[in-house]
């Protein structure tokens, strides 16, 4: 009879374990998704979004209607106030003539501001034209129509003056553009460069560490519309409200139809390594991934504000972007 009252011992095999705990992988988190840069992809589908033709209807209709009545009533409250109190009337009636004025000085400066635009897409498209027809002519026409863009500015006037100097030994049309592009671009394409790895930078930080819902929505989106906007004024652009949020809209159309707006390893592979999403906490992962994909937008906002195209090899490159502006934000050690 077996005694159950003294110790029980169990064979075990003589085989040693081939992993120690350190050494065991670690548990996958099946309940953390890896980040996705949630925050970016809304805003682009939020400004990316096509507007129904029935939805414009109504947003003209109503601000036809609500202009309509504000007039009357403010036309009516005047006359009555006039009948009442004459000088007080007057006085009224004066501010209101202003407020007016003011309206109409700012829709003065968006028509300018889209007409600005409208240039500098103008000169791109025939800067395009030239070096697809090796045209010399179109080329000097496209590097005039760019000094007197940049007439006005004095951060320009170094370039302007060596482009004057040295544009009588260009023969043909795809070396007088590149020497245009050297001379009054590069200095522009740097604080462009810089204003996307600020705007990267901000988005990740924002992300990182506010938790509060939909922040880092409202940061992405007022941080990308500031960088568009800063884009444009940095390549003379100069785009109003109306103009910086038509900006956008196409910028972001366009990373959407293209599927740029996509997460992926090789985004912040420049700084920390290969597969690091899922090694990453994941707020801190969302941060990096939404300051990466503003960095994409940037690119993007350069090419669209730009007035000249870039020539084969000289885009910017995402990746180093990205590794330039978040790569403060992460520890490189013990990699």
């Amino acid at each position: 009879m077996t005694n159950t009252k003294g110790p029980v011992l169990f064979d075990l095999d003589d085989a040693a374990p081939t992993q120690t705990p350190a050494e065991a992988p670690p548990v996958p988190d099946l309940l953390e998704p890896s980040p996705q840069g949630q925050a970016m992809s809304t805003v682009a589908a939020l400004a990316a979004r096509p507007v129904s033709r029935l939805a414009r209807w109504f947003w003209s209709l109503l601000f036809a209607l609500v202009t309509t009545v504000a007039s009357v009533a403010a036309w009516n409250f005047v006359t009555t106030l006039v009948s009442q109190n004459l000088y007080l009337g007057y006085a009224v009636a004066a501010l209101f003539a202003l407020f007016l004025l003011v309206v109409f000085l700012i829709v003065i400066k968006e028509l300018s501001a889209f007409e600005r635009l409208g240039r500098i897409d103008r000169i791109q498209h025939a800067a395009e034209t030239a070096l697809a027809s090796e045209d010399l002519t179109a080329a000097r026409g496209v590097v005039k129509d760019l000094n007197g863009l940049y007439a006005s500015r004095d951060d320009t006037k170094w370039g302007r003056d060596r482009l004057k100097d040295r544009e009588a030994d260009m023969f043909d049309a795809s070396a007088l553009i590149a020497l245009a592009d050297h001379e009054l671009l590069g200095p522009l394409d740097a604080a462009a460069r810089r204003e996307v790895e600020a705007a990267a930078r901000q988005v990740a930080t924002v992300t990182a560490l506010v938790p509060l819902a939909l922040a880092d929505v409202v940061a992405a989106l007022g941080s990308n519309i500031r960088m568009i906007r800063r884009i444009a004024e940095i390549y003379g652009g100069r785009s109003g409200t109306l103009g910086s949020w038509r900006l956008t809209r196409a910028v972001l159309s366009h990373l959407v139809a293209t599927g740029a707006v996509a997460v992926g390893d090789d985004m912040l592979e420049p700084i920390l390594g290969g597969s690091i999403l899922g090694k990453l906490s994941r707020r801190f992962g969302e941060g990096l991934v939404n300051g990466a994909l503003t960095a994409r937008v940037g690119v993007a906002a350069i090419e669209v504000c730009r007035p000249l195209p870039f020539a084969p090899g000289k885009r910017p490159s995402v990746r180093s972007i990205i590794k330039t502006a978040l790569s403060g934000l992460v520890s490189t050690k013990n990699r």
